[in-house]
């Protein structure tokens, strides 16, 4: 009878024990989730909620809230847990490193572009990457797949089906023009030299496509690739400088040709199926197939204020530690301008030119470093403004409330409007564009 008494007593402690960790535990969870409530409650006043691209969709259904997608995203804040359940936060900071949709157990994100309220223009391409045009592919951001690592085996892939459909090369013609010298531009060109094609790799810009605009620190990567030529490539919590670095190492060694600040301005089919591009620096390239690896951004948007195309004004900002004791005046309100900003602050006179009367949008920490630089006088700015003119030795602004357009004392201009996106460029060459909603991107093969 003592013995049975004991065993209840052990059971009955053992019990509310469970009982109490449970509490505990369900109470940690409850708290939890209503601290992410608050945030995202936080993020649709803020207008931070929406996503600009690409962008993971969670199905409730099949949702277990393991968080691992909150664990794996090396973003703060873009996801969290609601009663059992992930949701998305502030969705527009999300950069699509894709961390969310490869730790899933059970498979409940997808990623998406667009969404049932904002369609996006995406062009027609098929499971090869080929367009509706014959020998024009696309592969990488342009077709909405902006993930490093995905945009790598894209630009592979896409050389791969060139090989296979056998169109056959011409005399003097240059078997394959690859435009973007991204990540699928620079995965394609080693791809078809390993083939032993043709090529030539032509980038309006620099080296690295879009990630060379990112900021020195931001995390571009999160997962190991595969380069052709190269091999594996086992990077993590990769920056833009060391995957810039990677970049340069792959084309050295392999001796590739890319010719930096060229923009193809045409591509104009022929009759005899082959196309002819044409520069911004009067060349022309006559080839067998076009893959198209530029970013959803195309060129910078300008102002078309008079003195824009002086030398002075710039789109992004390079070396920004070689930029001392200089009046500087930043154009915009989004991220890009707050960060360029911020980076010259320490060594120059910045002033902030924005259009509306606050900052919307921001992301957490540009919005909180702004504000301290504003409290603190050390950057000014200037809401409700327009660029007038630019000038040698300065600027006019328009400031509302202000009567005449103001003087500003001025050597270097950075203009951030946001890019045009290059819907126009590709329907010139008969590229077919739809616009889509809530498209959900699959990989290819």
């Amino acid at each position: 009878m003592g013995l049975m008494f004991e065993e209840i007593l052990v059971y009955g402690v053992v019990f509310v024990l469970c009982a109490i960790i449970i509490y505990f535990y369900l109470r940690k969870k409850k708290v939890s989730s209503l601290e992410v409530e608050k945030k995202v409650v936080v993020a649709k006043e803020e207008g931070l909620f929406e996503p600009n691209s690409l962008h993971p969709f969670i199905d409730l259904n099949t949702c277990i809230g393991s968080a691992a997608c909150v664990a794996d995203c090396p973003e703060k804040d873009i996801l969290g847990i609601v009663d059992g359940k992930a949701t998305v936060i502030n969705t527009t900071n999300c950069i699509g490193h894709g961390a969310c949709f490869h730790s899933c157990p059970v498979e409940a994100i997808s990623l998406r572009i667009g969404t049932e309220k904002r369609g996006v223009d995406l062009p027609h391409v098929d499971e090869n990457f080929e367009t509706n045009i014959k020998g024009i592919y696309i592969a990488g951001e342009l077709g909405g797949m902006g993930l490093i690592k995905n945009s790598v085996e894209q630009g592979q892939q896409a050389i791969e089906s060139m090989v296979k459909s056998k169109k056959t090369s011409k005399e003097n013609v240059i078997d394959i023009a690859i435009i973007g010298a991204g990540p699928a531009g620079i995965s394609a060109t080693l791809e078809a030299k390993k083939q032993g094609l043709s090529t030539i790799t032509l980038e309006q810009d620099s080296l690295g496509g879009t990630v060379f605009t990112f900021p020195r620190a931001k995390i571009v990567m999160t997962s190991p690739m595969n380069l052709p030529l190269y091999g594996k490539v086992k990077l993590f919590d990769t920056s833009k400088d060391e995957l810039l670095h990677l970049w340069k190492e792959v084309i050295e060694k392999h001796d590739l040709e890319i010719k930096e600040n060229t923009k193809v301005e045409s591509i104009i089919p022929k009759e005899n199926g082959t196309f002819k591009l044409e520069t911004n620096q009067g060349d022309e390239y006559i080839c067998n197939n076009v893959l198209l690896s530029i970013g959803r951004r195309g060129s910078p948007r300008k102002l078309n204020v008079p003195g824009e195309e002086s030398k002075k004004v710039a789109y992004r900002l390079l070396e920004p530690e070689r930029i001392l004791d200089k009046n500087v005046m930043v154009v915009g309100g989004g991220d890009s301008a707050i960060e360029t900003a911020l980076l010259l602050v320490d060594t120059n006179k910045v002033i902030i030119s924005y259009r509306k009367d606050q900052f919307t949008r921001l992301k957490p920490k540009n919005k909180e470093n702004i504000e301290k630089a504003i409290k603190n006088k050390t950057i000014e700015v200037l809401f409700s403004s327009n660029l007038v003119s630019i000038n040698d030795n300065h600027v006019l602004m328009n400031v509302e409330g202000e009567g005449n357009a103001k003087e500003i004392s001025n050597d270097l201009v950075y203009i951030f409007a946001g890019g045009e996106l290059p819907t126009g460029f590709l329907q010139k060459a008969g590229v077919e564009i739809t616009k889509r909603f809530g498209h959900v991107l699959k990989k290819h093969k």
